[in-house]
């Protein structure tokens, strides 16, 4: 197994610190999603923490090229737009199946507890490698 540990040799602490504040926005995002009358993928889709994660993601990302945290960056822009596109999806997919019996209102539902847990999932794995100085594949 290699190791996917990187030196944080030249590397501005400022933007490790940046970093971790995206990563605690877009988990505002899902405690906002997981605790109020939102969903967590439409908080974390639609939400104003995500969304000004997402914008500082790409405003700081050519800082990061050549550093381990641009796999960072990726993943964390990743897992924003591949939410967007998933929810996308199930509504698209569900909507016609509503006039079914109201099937489409548990596609729906069972797609959107999917990507919730997804999102959960990439948030918290990408903070902790982020905690270890580990890069995060695609």
């Amino acid at each position: 197994m290699t190791d996917t540990t990187q030196p944080a040799a030249g590397l501005d602490p400022g933007l490790v610190t940046y970093t971790n504040i995206i990563y605690g926005l877009h988990a505002l995002s899902v405690l906002i999603g997981v605790t109020g009358p939102a969903t967590v993928i439409g908080s974390f889709v639609f939400g104003l923490p995500s969304i000004i994660a997402v914008i500082m993601n790409y405003i700081r990302r050519s800082d990061t090229r050549g550093t381990w945290l641009e796999s960072h960056f990726r993943w964390q822009i990743r897992t924003f737009w591949f939410a967007f596109l998933w929810i996308a999806v199930a509504a698209i997919v569900s909507a016609p199946l509503v006039l079914l019996f109201g099937l489409g209102i548990v596609t729906f539902y069972f797609a959107a507890l999917v990507i919730a847990i997804w999102i959960i999932y990439r948030v918290a794995r990408g903070w902790i490698a982020l905690r270890d100085k580990r890069t995060m594949f695609a």
